[in-house]
């Protein structure tokens, strides 16, 4: 809980962003003479609004927004039987936001904390971790989860931030379309049609934390009937802060070029070729367990990583009635650090096919098949035996979105079939119904089973995490102890019951609501449960191991609330509140035996509040304001972060933005708690300058 002494410092810390707010005010004023600084409750022109800005769209237009990761097929947002949430470009744009990762901190359910200045912790619903994986995350269609720990590695998701077209949240299970580790939510990152992105741009910048970044692209035509795209971009991050004020190791860079072709050879083809290649380093402090004294080693290094995948996608229309996609892609990974390297091919087959067979029945059906190659380095902290494994997976799903009655009452029934190396088949059903009485109203609700698999961290690795030396509570041996959390190679798939309901409503031309509760029922969660010690000489000093078995012996559930909205007060001005409400319960089922998660440590209250203007002579003002409530149990403060960015447009073709990030606070930690420690440091306050040109 909140004590009242806690709210009244988080409110003066924002308050001191105000100041900053303020200041940059005065500033669009000295630059802009026939701006009034009574405009935020004046009026304004309308003539000075850009028509392509986001704020000139109604909320009705926002509503109609199409998207397709809800079900496999365009579909507007209002009858859209999920809680969904789209971020547009123009969201990424105004936001001033530099990655994928701190975008997503706009949506409402999310859970997204820096750990440091290069790795986040980002879920959906709960458990919340460097390796979440209950979130499946896609970018166009590809999915970027590693099957070594089911999680994401955000570093490494990276694409030119204005080639986005939209990135869109499901929050709640989906593996019925999906598959396996959609437990929670998915994400799909979209990028824009090589079509719509023909020209050139070019864009710069540079500030405090951000010392560094250039973003190139090039489109054109290829035909009357094709175009493509190539582009370029580098980044480079200043290292975050410790607790002491010493500077924590943690600088980031990354550069990333690729290309995208679109070409549509007939009325009923669309054919999607695309590329990608990164390459990453990561700067990051770790402190690993030694059998030698003093039983623990602290080290600095530059974890490296580099990456290509190609993406191939057919659109065919068959008839009025009925179309079908084949996607294929290919992955390549490679992660390379001292506890533990990683690479990784993947090879993707989906084929889907959409038909009325009869009427008021819409049916989607498809296959697929994924094949996963790695081979690993393993050292004393992290080890993985065998080096190499191979898994396939194969999936069918069907879908049948039956009308009950036109334009009122419709009923989707699902299911996805798949079988994978660890667990054989796995079944995950949903049902969905969505009323629509009016055009202004809508609700919706949802039933759906859903599983997350085991990785190869759970049956496969050994994490040896801490030494306790000889002679020293509560070891009292003659032997140091080794305390190490081990494979199991009976863990079995997670599960959860999932119960969803949700409203939207257009209260107004300008106004807008969404609302989105949830419960959740898991069984079989990770849990890691104490076993007998043991004597182990096969690593030299002789030791005794203290193991903690990767196990399912922990079950629970919980509940919230998600609540969005978006509200145009005056014609150029957009402002989005959010608030989310999560609590959790989880319990071992073992009476009397020492067994622990971490899945309940997740902030119970989070809040946002983004504010966008449209102001004369091409000036936007910008402004974000965020509140996460404390993680206990690792001791992580809640804290009120409050971003700023003022745009201005001199030229149709020229964009110059200042932002400021966290300006209401200097420094504070986000995040913390994993197998394999890193050094737990803290987010600073920051600004850059960035310039755009297109031409």
């Amino acid at each position: 809980m909140l004590d009242g002494r806690f709210i009244i410092r988080k409110i003066i810390k924002c308050s001191k962003a105000f100041l900053i707010v303020k200041l940059i005010w005065i500033l669009l004023c000295i630059f802009s003479s026939s701006l009034p600084c009574t405009v935020l409750v004046g009026t304004c022109n309308a003539e000075s609004i850009s028509s392509n800005d986001l704020t000139e769209l109604s909320i009705r237009d926002l509503m109609e927004i199409e998207i397709t990761t809800g079900s496999k097929k365009s579909q507007k947002l209002s009858n859209t039987a999920a809680a969904a949430f789209v971020i547009s470009q123009e969201d990424i744009r105004r936001s001033g936001v530099t990655s994928i990762a701190e975008a997503l901190r706009m949506v409402p359910g999310l859970e997204v904390a820096r750990i440091d200045a290069n790795k986040w912790a980002i879920s959906s619903r709960g458990f919340n971790g460097r390796y979440a994986n209950k979130l499946l995350v896609l970018m166009d269609g590809r999915s970027v989860y590693t099957p070594l720990c089911s999680g994401v590695f955000w570093d490494i998701q990276d694409t030119l931030l204005e080639d986005i077209d939209r990135i869109e949240v499901i929050r709640g299970p989906g593996a019925a379309l999906w598959g396996a580790n959609a437990v929670n939510g998915v994400i799909n990152i979209i990028t824009k049609n090589s079509h719509d992105t023909k020209g050139g741009l070019v864009s710069a910048g540079a500030g405090k934390e951000e010392r560094g970044f250039g973003n190139f692209r090039f489109g054109d035509s290829l035909g009357e009937n094709a175009t493509y795209r190539f582009f370029g971009k580098y980044y480079d991050r200043d290292e975050a802060k410790l607790a002491s004020g010493r500077d924590a190791a943690d600088d980031w860079d990354i550069y990333t070029y690729g290309f995208r072709t679109d070409w549509n050879p007939t009325a009923m083809d669309s054919v999607m070729f695309q590329g990608n290649h990164y390459r990453s380093d990561d700067g990051q402090t770790m402190t690993v367990p030694s059998l030698s004294a003093p039983y623990t080693s602290t080290f600095s290094e530059d974890a490296k990583a580099d990456g290509t995948n190609f993406l191939f996608r057919w659109n065919r229309t068959l008839s009025e009635k009925s179309d079908m996609s084949l996607q294929i892609y290919y992955d390549r990974t490679r992660q390379q650090q001292t506890v533990l390297s990683d690479t990784r091919d993947t090879y993707d087959f989906d084929l889907q096919h959409r038909f009325f067979p009869w009427e008021k029945h819409e049916v989607l059906w498809g296959i697929g098949y994924r094949h996963t190659s790695d081979d690993t380095k393993s050292s004393f902290a992290v080890s993985v035996a065998p080096a190499s494994s191979t898994d396939e997976l194969f999936s069918a799903f069907i879908q049948n979105d039956i009308t009950i009655i036109e334009d009122y009452l419709r009923l989707t029934l699902g299911a996805k079939i798949e079988h994978n190396d660890y667990t054989g088949f796995e079944f995950q059903p949903n049902i969905k119904t969505l009323f629509t009485p009016d055009k202004n109203n809508s609700l919706w609700a949802s039933f759906a089973r859903a599983v997350r698999t085991p990785s190869r961290a759970e049956r496969d690795t050994r994490a040896n995490v801490a030494v306790i030396p000889a002679f020293t509570p509560p070891n009292i041996s003659s032997l140091p102890a080794l305390v190490s959390f081990v494979q199991n190679k009976d863990f079995t798939s997670e599960t959860v019951l999932a119960y969803e309901i949700g409203y939207r409503n257009q209260m107004l031309e300008s106004l807008s609501v969404d609302i989105a509760a949830f419960y959740n029922k898991y069984d079989k969660l990770r849990s890691n449960t104490y076993q007998s010690p043991y004597i182990e000489s096969s690593t030299l000093p002789a030791h005794i191991v203290i193991p903690f078995i990767t196990s399912n012996d922990i079950d629970g559930h919980n509940y919230g609330i998600e609540l969005s909205a978006e509200w145009k007060p005056l014609e150029w001005w957009k402002i989005n509140p959010a608030y989310t409400y999560l609590y959790m319960n989880l319990t071992s089922n073992l009476s009397g035996v020492p067994s622990g998660s971490s899945d309940t440590d997740i902030p119970s209250n989070q809040f946002s509040l983004r504010s966008s203007m449209d102001l004369p002579k091409g000036f936007e003002l910008d402004l974000w304001l965020r509140y996460v409530d404390d993680l206990s149990d690792t001791n992580v403060d809640g804290y009120c972060m409050i971003d700023a960015r003022l745009g201005w447009k001199p030229t149709q073709n020229l964009e110059i933005s200042l932002v400021g990030q966290n300006l209401s606070d200097k420094q504070h930690p986000e995040f913390s708690g994993d197998y394999v420690q890193s050094a737990k440091t803290e987010v600073e306050h920051s600004y850059y300058l960035k310039a755009t040109w297109h031409f």
